[in-house]
């Protein structure tokens, strides 16, 4: 299932997206937002199924109506992975101004961004000069908890997720290497993470290692790459960061970024006022943004 977040006559409502015939169909209100059905665990869910499987109450076209991020109740920050994508981590060897690790992380690199960052997946992607000169993007594949647990065997990890997403967490590299080394700053500005186009449910993946990840900015291909080139797959990501650590039905994970990545160019490409930035994960969607000045600062 493919759920969305649309507004209805000016109510917040969750919809099943069939992508063959491009439409929409509207979960009953009484059932709640995505976010009520992520919390609700799979009675929720059943719920909604059974809702559309019945013709819900109403179908609208797709491409009639602009859909949110999915998600709009977050229970903390979002949680990341870093240097997930071993050509990524060695792209950018010696660009890191300092900051390079002695060698390759032997575990998950984890770090977090606040959650006003997220916007929909046609939303404008604020951007400011004044607050930073190095905005790059990073296409990412991002999951979504669905069942509360704490130091999760690997080989039970996915049983705790309830869906995935498209995301682009876009950075501010200068902003990320001037605090001390630490990337909260330089991953947090509002209105820079496009979300969506809609979570898909975890049972329609098949080959979690066969998604493929790409990022174009103004139609020009930037990254490229499979989900089987992750360095630590969505299993040991989960068992590692639960680790000691509840993750709660609602929080969203963010799995890294290939390479390809703007500040390891040579020369170095960064966004700029009016580029089209388009996300995409097969079988997950497409986000496609622009990037729009801003007054951040």
């Amino acid at each position: 299932m493919k759920l969305a977040s649309l507004v209805v006559e000016g109510e917040r409502r969750a919809g099943a997206v069939d992508v063959p015939s491009q439409t929409v169909t509207l979960v009953p209100a009484h059932i709640g937002t995505v976010d009520d059905i992520v919390r609700g665990g799979p009675a929720a869910l059943d719920a909604a199924r059974a809702a559309v499987a019945h013709g819900g109450p109403e179908t609208v076209a797709l491409p009639q109506v602009r859909l949110e991020s999915p998600l709009h109740r977050f229970n903390r920050d979002i949680l990341c992975t870093g240097w997930n994508y071993w050509d990524h981590f060695e792209e950018s060897k010696g660009r890191r101004e300092g900051q390079d690790p002695q060698e390759r992380p032997r575990h998950p690199t984890f770090f977090t961004k606040g959650p006003d960052t997220v916007i929909g997946p046609a939303d404008d992607i604020a951007y400011d000069s004044d607050l930073s000169a190095q905005w790059d993007y990073e296409a990412e594949i991002a999951l979504v908890v669905g069942r509360d647990g704490r130091s999760i065997p690997e080989e039970k990890a996915l049983d705790h997720v309830f869906g995935y997403l498209v995301a682009n967490d876009v950075s501010q590299r200068d902003l990320q290497r001037a605090h001390g080394g630490q990337w909260l700053k330089g991953k947090s500005i509002d209105a820079t993470m496009p979300l969506g186009p809609w979570l898909t449910t975890a049972d329609e993946i098949g080959d979690l290692t066969a998604l493929r990840v790409r990022c174009e900015v103004n139609g020009r291909v930037r990254q490229d790459a499979t989900s089987g080139q992750m360095a630590f797959p969505v299993p040991r990501i989960i068992a590692e960061l639960s680790r000691g650590m509840t993750l709660r039905a609602g929080d969203v994970v963010l799995a890294g970024t290939p390479s390809g990545i703007g500040s390891a160019r040579e020369p170095q490409v960064f966004l700029a006022d009016g580029d089209v930035v388009v996300t995409r994960v097969s079988g997950l969607g497409e986000l496609r943004n622009t990037v729009r000045r801003t007054r951040l600062t």
